[in-house]
């Protein structure tokens, strides 16, 4: 396994582990990204996260990268909504469910591009769901829940 510099493997065995860790978060981890997601739900923090999400998108297009996120959406959908939808994430489809799954979304994407985005960028991606998720973002701890 490849392994850079921070400590994560090469970007698709975190793909893998990202969906992987998605299909066995309980209704209670769903929440917790849902919770993340809210957390960046102010002007400027989202105004930061799309300006990121961008620069994802450009950088995947720009590296022919294009049918990877395609595949890594696809396989994030089927696992949240699709008929053979996971049925924690059926519980929680709704307001929380739609939260969670664009966070997971958003990591999916930071993951693919890693190594063409900057760290910020990156941070930015997958801050929501490293509150369900630490080890996307070790050296930020997860918030404390009030």
């Amino acid at each position: 396994m490849a392994v850079d510099a921070e400590g994560y493997g090469a970007k698709e065995e975190g793909l893998d582990r990202l969906i992987a860790d998605a299909r066995v978060l309980s209704p209670a981890g769903i929440e917790r990204a849902a919770w993340g997601w809210d957390r960046h739900e102010d002007p400027r923090i989202m105004e930061r996260f799309h300006e990121a999400e961008r620069a994802a998108l450009r950088a995947l297009e720009k590296s022919d990268r294009g049918p990877q996120w395609d595949d890594a959406r696809k396989r994030i959908l089927d696992l949240t909504e699709r008929r053979t939808s996971l049925e924690d994430w059926k519980a929680e489809h709704g307001d929380v469910g739609h939260k969670a799954e664009r966070a997971l979304l958003a990591a999916a994407l930071a993951i693919v591009a890693r190594d063409k985005i900057d760290h910020p960028h990156y941070v930015t991606l997958v801050r929501p769901m490293s509150e369900a998720l630490p080890w996307l973002l070790p050296e930020l701890p997860p918030e404390p829940r009030r």
